[in-house]
């Protein structure tokens, strides 16, 4: 019976955490706008969001060299 108990709050921790997981905030998708449709590579999002450029990431940005792994085109 104690094994049964254990097994019931192990599964719950882990619908808990996969919960969790799915509620956090995902990365907006990319504008769909002129300048937007021609960033097919993370140079290219560099190009605008480098530091010193016109919209540069905020220093609290997750790794700035995988753009496109987190933000997409609603067609992707």
């Amino acid at each position: 019976m104690k094994n049964n108990i254990g097994i019931i709050v192990l599964a719950l921790a882990l619908l808990a955490f996969l919960f969790f997981l799915s509620s956090r905030q995902k990365a907006p998708f990319l504008p769909a706008n002129e300048t937007h449709n021609h960033a097919l590579s993370n140079s290219a999002c560099l190009t605008c969001h480098g530091p010193g450029k016109q919209s540069p990431l905020k220093p609290s940005h997750p790794p700035k060299e995988q753009c496109l792994l987190c933000h997409k085109t609603e067609a992707r």
